[in-house]
């Protein structure tokens, strides 16, 4: 069994938080109305059950009405969001996702009756709990003064005079009255998220938010492969190349390629970051499209590869979207087949007509080298998901011992 002390100590935990009182406060808020509308009728004078009842009935649709205004839904979540839930404002260390106000409780105006609805029925509850939280809370406070001795000439609920003489019964009322501050504190916040939270249409467009999100994180990755994976690889056949012929010529010819694609790789690296910062400039140039293919295709020929392309159709008609991605895809094959198959022939044919655009390329299997294993390697897996997402498709593999990454993809 637990110890009394941790029994107690739990117990006493809320009464520290600054948070129960808030959301005491923010309940008992909502009887301002009824006591208001009481004043006027039925008068508050000595009232009776049926006085309190009256004045909780009465205003409820005009309360219902001020509910329909889309703008009341905002104002009662910004509410909550602030009273009901540990904050800066709140001694709470270690808060839990169930204390995370922004994720319980929406601040949007309303956008279908279904909300107004449901912010009816928040701003009803609120009025009517709280008159009964601030009944309560006067009742047992007279209470504890009548055990203590005092007189009270005016009780809310009734006559107390049997209570009277009885001091060491004192204490009982102050206890149920904070016990009642955190009961009734937790109710609301409980009711709170049950008819402010999010409806079915903001967590449908939240959802969508973090799936583009996730989207856009998924294809700068692919960026930063593509682009600075065939920077470094071009950049180490060529040197490994420069060293291995000791000509000073062709050195020459493999630094200027290097430090070419190194630029290229720099712009395109400054290009993902600006996304990544989230900054809102412009990115200093545009993703390069398939029309400026022949700058991959020279730098895989300046490598020693010998590349053998066929260009029919077009390229700079091509939709925007269908070229860059495109002009990736190209990227990564040509990386794939410098890096796992050196300074091979290699065979490019790109088709372009009205309908679609078809990417093949092709090369020969080193002597003794195992062939890969089709679709393995975050590069392939890149290619397959950039032609998915525009509606094509992407294969790889190897057949009669030359491996091809053939891609279609629809032009409408």
């Amino acid at each position: 069994m637990p110890a009394p002390s941790l029994i107690l100590q739990t117990l006493l935990r809320p009464l520290a938080r600054a948070v129960t009182y808030t959301r005491w406060l923010h309940l008992v808020i909502g009887a301002i109305v009824p006591l208001a509308g009481g004043l006027v009728y039925p008068g508050l004078s000595d009232p009776g059950p049926l006085d309190w009842l009256i004045a909780a009935v009465l205003p409820v649709p005009l309360v219902a009405a001020v509910a329909l205004i889309p703008s009341a839904r905002r104002a009662e979540g910004l509410q909550a969001r602030l009273m009901l839930f540990p904050g800066k404002h709140a001694r709470v260390r270690g808060g839990t996702a169930a204390d995370d106000a922004a994720g319980g409780i929406s601040a949007s105006p309303s956008a279908s009756w279904t909300d107004r609805g449901r912010t009816a029925l928040w701003m009803v509850f609120r009025m009517e709990a709280g008159l009964v939280a601030w009944l309560l809370s006067i009742w047992l406070l007279q209470c504890a003064l009548v055990l203590s001795g005092v007189s009270v000439e005016e009780p809310v609920l009734g006559s107390l005079t049997p209570l009277a003489g009885a001091r060491a019964l004192a204490p009982l009322p102050v206890l149920a009255l904070l016990a009642l501050v955190v009961a009734a504190g937790r109710l609301d916040r409980r009711v709170a998220r049950l008819l402010l939270g999010p409806s079915v249409k903001e967590r449908m467009a939240a959802l969508e938010d973090r799936t583009e999100r996730l989207l856009e994180r998924n294809r700068i990755a692919r960026e930063l492969h593509d682009s600075l994976g065939h920077a470094l690889t071009l950049a180490v056949v060529q040197a490994g190349a420069a060293r291995a012929a000791g000509d000073p010529e062709f050195t020459d010819r493999a630094l200027a390629t290097i430090e070419e694609t190194g630029r290229a790789a720099l712009e395109d690296l400054e290009r993902v970051l600006l996304l990544l910062r989230e900054t809102g400039r412009r990115p200093a140039g545009a993703s390069p499209g398939l029309d400026e293919a022949a700058r991959l295709l020279d730098s895989a020929r300046s490598s020693g590869a010998r590349v053998e392309a066929e260009i029919t159709g077009t390229l700079e008609d091509l939709p925007g979207p269908v070229s860059r991605e495109a002009y990736r895809m190209l990227q990564e094959a040509l990386t794939n087949a410098l890096r796992h198959a050196g300074p091979v022939p290699v065979d490019v044919r790109v088709t372009a007509d009205d309908t679609r655009l078809r990417l093949l390329v092709a090369n020969p299997l080193p002597e003794g080298r195992p062939p890969a294993v089709p679709g393995s390697g975050s590069g392939l897996r890149g290619i397959r998901e950039r032609a998915a997402l525009l509606g094509g498709q992407a294969t790889s593999g190897v057949k009669d011992g030359t491996w091809s990454v053939d891609v279609t993809l629809p032009l409408r």
